[in-house]
């Protein structure tokens, strides 16, 4: 070959490399409305504040109501309906995981010549060594499988339902093999050390996908002592040990910027940051003044708070109110990382080949303010919904949506018995039992009225305008009929491209006993 063109293939190589920016997505989970300095929160957080100032904050941004429910659509770009995962989330001993044949975001990123790493909570199914992170495009993992554990020792506590016993074992593994030595480690320290420890080192030639799913703020309420000091004014026990917990996981979004920074990579860096799903608020977390928590599809349910940071944004230092979903990451960052274009649903399903992404491109929505292509969003349509926990405040009026009477499914054909919800422009319309109605009053506010039902019992079909009201206060659908319809009709063609829901029954063959791990076993 000629040495001149040589030289220019190396350095086009090298310019093509440049151009494709690392990628750092950083999940919290169970982190409520509230809970953010930015939204006027009592907890201080300083790096999540100075960060997003300085970068696009998304106010109009949705995620799903539980963990697996938005990791899944994270990492297809595609609703829980086309994953027959509607389902709550994926308990340790189910057989099940995101269906093999899905291409997940890092499979695409290490298609686009990315290296890809993944730090913290996997809770994507792990009953077969196939489903596990590293065999669905990761090159690196260090973490836990299931949903939730103790802090410093990494054990995970779960019954086996089937053996009628509750086994407790460590979940927690480097690569593929089971990760000892660390226990005393605070998980949220211990998950950002490896992150930047990644960073470091990491050949700033080849773009970065890092995705560090924090373990930071679910249940239990652990925390090392030097984070309670700033909230001993925090009178409820739960919220002060949450605050102390979003208060070390401030100081980990921190560490790892600065590592950015510090390894060179920074100005070429774009960083999300986004939680799962709305706070719960048993366990300490406030989505104030939005209605609802964690499992509804109230807005405290699935408003979700996020931000984008990065040099490489026009507008920086701005707010964004425009429709956003943890599905449109996917394609965005395909975008980003000059993937090829993909099919874009109009319904789901599709054969062979890549299927097709609810999930759309908003980087330039993001970075340049310009509208998102995104006018529509099917938060979920689960006809086996269960709101497992206790909802203080709502007496009788819980079942109320669920005793539909007379005519269950409208000319539209659905059936409006079914917990589901739906965004089109600034309408929302929910059917069925929504999950947990309650208005949870401000933390230090506990006598206001707005930490109670509102004084109308919830309906089959709610319909409200969330750009004007986004505290879901007043109902709407007597006043637009053509809108419920409509919307309703929306809800049937999304229900008829559903796959059956997969929730299968615990395996007793999950039982780590044996080895002492939870882990695959199948």
């Amino acid at each position: 070959m000629d040495f001149s063109l040589f030289v220019f293939l190396v350095s086009f190589h090298v310019s093509l490399a440049a151009e494709r920016p690392h990628v750092v997505f950083v999940l919290a989970d169970d982190f409520g409305w509230n809970d953010v300095g930015y939204h006027s929160s009592e907890i201080s957080t300083p790096n999540l504040d100075q960060l997003s100032a300085a970068g696009v904050r998304l106010e109009n941004y949705y995620v799903q109501p539980l963990c697996t429910p938005s990791r899944n659509q994270l990492m297809t770009g595609r609703y829980q309906i086309h994953t027959g995962m509607q389902h709550q989330i994926i308990w340790p001993c189910q057989p099940y995981c995101v269906p093999l044949d899905e291409k997940l975001l890092p499979q695409r990123m290490k298609e686009a010549g990315y290296a890809t790493h993944m730090v913290g909570k996997w809770h994507l199914g792990m009953y077969k060594k196939d489903c596990l992170p590293m065999r669905r495009g990761f090159d690196t993992y260090f973490g836990y499988l299931s949903g939730s554990e103790d802090y410093f020792t990494h054990v995970r506590c779960a019954p086996i339902a089937a053996l009628n016993l509750t086994r407790c074992a460590l979940d927690l593994r480097d690569g593929e093999e089971v990760a000892t030595g660390h226990k005393g480690v605070y998980s949220t320290e211990l998950f950002s050390q490896r992150a930047g420890s990644i960073i470091e080192k990491h050949d700033s030639d080849k773009p970065l996908f890092l995705y560090v799913a924090l373990q930071a703020v679910h249940s239990p309420l652990q925390v090392p002592e030097r984070y309670l000091a700033p909230y001993s004014f925090i009178k409820d026990p739960h919220r002060r040990l949450y605050a102390g917990m979003v208060s070390a996981m401030d100081e980990a979004v921190g560490n790892i910027t600065r590592a950015l920074q510090r390894g060179g990579l920074w100005n070429n860096t774009v960083l999300v940051f986004s939680t799962d799903n709305g706070g719960q608020t048993l366990s300490g977390g406030s989505n104030w003044p939005l209605r609802g928590r964690k499992w509804s599809l109230w807005e405290g349910g699935v408003r979700g708070v996020g931000f984008v940071a990065s040099p490489l944004l026009k507008r920086p230092g701005t707010v964004s109110h425009e429709l956003i979903h943890i599905s449109d990451w996917l394609p965005t960052f395909v975008g980003l990382a000059g993937g090829g274009g993909e099919g874009r649903s109009a319904g789901g399903g599709g054969g062979g080949g890549a299927k097709p992404l609810d999930g759309f491109d908003v980087w330039n929505a993001i970075s340049k303010g310009f509208a998102s292509p995104r006018l529509e969003l099917l938060h979920n349509i689960d006809p086996l919904y269960d709101d497992i926990a206790p909802c203080p405040g709502a007496g009788p009026q819980l079942t109320l949506a669920q005793e539909v009477g007379g005519r269950s499914r409208t000319d539209a054909g659905f059936n409006v018995s079914v917990h589901a919800a739906i965004r089109s422009s600034n309408w929302k319309l929910l059917t069925g039992y929504p999950g947990c109605a309650v208005w949870f009053p401000r933390p230090g506010h506990n006598g206001s009225a707005s930490g109670r039902l509102g004084p109308d019992p919830l309906k089959p079909v709610m319909l409200f305008d969330v750009e004007k009201d986004p505290e879901e206060r007043t109902e709407l659908s007597a006043s637009f009929p053509a809108v419920v319809e409509y919307l309703l009709g929306r809800l049937q063609k999304h229900q008829k491209s559903a796959l059956p829901v997969n929730f299968p029954d615990d395996d007793p063959r999950c039982d780590p006993g044996p080895t002492g791990a939870w882990g695959p076993w199948a």
